[in-house]
């Protein structure tokens, strides 16, 4: 197994501080979320030229650290059409550098109908589905012109909210640079959580193939709420998870995920372990 973890998640420093924790703590690869990560100089689009591109590309190779996915979790379902615009370009952008930067997936959530990207009821409908189709479709269409994959991420409380939504989007578009980032803690409600391992099966068997990138974190359930952790520090059984990873996507790419600087190499330490048994 290849596994990473999110540059936010490490402790705070330059970009390269933080590879060279990251490095050190054992991960191979690496979640680059630009904003959360970078704040030394810009990355507006503007900023992601060629020859940032090349630094950034021998930062990585310094500390031996590959770029899984590059992030840019923005709104793809915005309601004001100007800000929905300039969401779109941010993608672009984010699609022309990750060629340039030897990373082959853009990585995306899906959104909300609203501005304050927030889990409202009409998040579940068919109307804000094919809105987020209608306004992923030219991010598709770029990433094709480019060569990179855009990767969704189904996540209960937004508008992809499960493995079968996330089949109608993958069908509706049906390109070969449209894949899936499959994150199974994701895709649980407290409601549904009491069958997590019936919902994480559900999504292998229906996302397997087209999964090219998977998260992992733990959960436990709080009140009302499901509250993610990093593995190893909730409730979950991840054999599902990982024989479906073995078996089928031996050398793909997982990058733990709200992991704190104390446990991210003791949760890397866990998922290895738990693999062997």
């Amino acid at each position: 197994m290849q596994i990473g973890i999110r540059l936010h998640d490490v402790a705070p420093g330059t970009i390269e501080e933080r590879l060279k924790i990251a490095s050190e703590q054992g991960f191979s690869c690496a979640h680059l979320a630009l904003t959360k990560t970078v704040k030394e100089h810009s990355v507006e689009n503007s900023a992601l030229t060629p020859g940032y591109a090349t630094y950034l590309r021998k930062l990585f190779a310094k500390y031996d650290v590959d770029i899984a996915v590059l992030g840019c979790y923005l709104n793809l379902a915005h309601p004001d059409p100007v800000e929905l615009k300039k969401i779109q370009e941010r993608y672009f952008a984010h699609l022309r550098f990750a060629s340039m930067l030897g990373c082959s997936v853009v990585g995306t959530e899906t959104g909300a109908p609203n501005a304050e990207y927030r889990f409202v009821p009409e998040s579940h409908t068919e109307e804000s589905l094919n809105i987020f189709i209608k306004n992923l479709r030219p991010v598709v269409e770029c990433a094709e012109k480019f060569g990179v994959i855009i990767a969704i991420e189904p996540v209960w409380s937004h508008i992809v909210y499960d493995s079968k939504q996330a089949l109608k989007v993958l069908k509706e578009i049906d390109s070969p640079n449209l894949r899936i980032i499959l994150d199974p803690v994701n895709l649980l409600s407290v409601e549904n959580s009491v069958r997590y391992e019936e919902v994480i099966g559900e999504a292998v068997k229906d996302l397997g193939e087209y999964t090219d990138v998977v998260h992992m974190k733990d959960f436990v359930i709080e009140g009302d709420k499901v509250v993610s952790g990093a593995p190893g520090t909730g409730t979950m059984k991840y054999d599902t998870i990982l024989d479906f990873i073995k078996k089928d996507k031996p050398f793909v790419q997982m990058t733990i995920e709200d992991s704190t600087p104390d446990n991210a190499e003791w949760s890397r330490k866990f998922l290895e372990d738990y693999s062997c048994n």
